[in-house]
């Protein structure tokens, strides 16, 4: 199991790099402005310079990519009761996401700004895990329809 975790944070770490690169992007193709916005610019004062800024949110991608990417081994978790798997999964990504998300200033330092975060990731979280649920049910039931139809052929 941990070298499947491993593994999966190695995939999943390019990954979050990636969907950070395609957010800056599309959040300077929405600014509109002909300049490419890499990060925030509170992270760039934090940071000192812009490029200290661009290094430090790459890594913290690509940490957070790998978190994401290592916790799916959960899924796969035999022995648990989806509730297990579904709270172990959001406890690893919640806890490794808000500290990335608060300290690259994704939200405001307020404790609204941190309510409406926390608000926001639970939100998107439930509709994914419950898009996903559904999902699985209908290629198990897919699955059970035509291993009963094949029984029934056989006969």
């Amino acid at each position: 199991m941990k070298k499947k975790v491993f593994l999966r944070c190695l995939i999943g770490a390019p990954i979050g790099f990636s969907i950070s690169f395609i957010i800056t992007l599309v959040i300077s193709i929405i600014i509109n402005r002909g300049e490419y916005y890499p990060v925030v610019p509170q992270l760039t004062v934090f940071c000192g310079n812009e490029l200290n800024a661009v290094i430090l949110q790459t890594v913290c991608s690509l940490i957070y990519g790998a978190a994401f990417g290592g916790a799916s081994a959960v899924w796969e978790m035999e022995s648990w009761s989806l509730l297990k798997q579904t709270i172990v999964h959001c406890l690893v990504i919640s806890v490794s996401a808000f500290p990335i998300a608060y300290f690259m200033y994704w939200m405001p330092h307020s404790f609204w700004g941190i309510a409406g975060y926390i608000a926001i990731f639970f939100f998107i979280y439930f509709f994914i895990w419950l898009g996903q649920y559904f999902a699985m049910k209908n290629k198990i039931r897919a699955f059970n329809d035509k291993v009963k139809s094949d029984s029934v052929n056989s006969r």
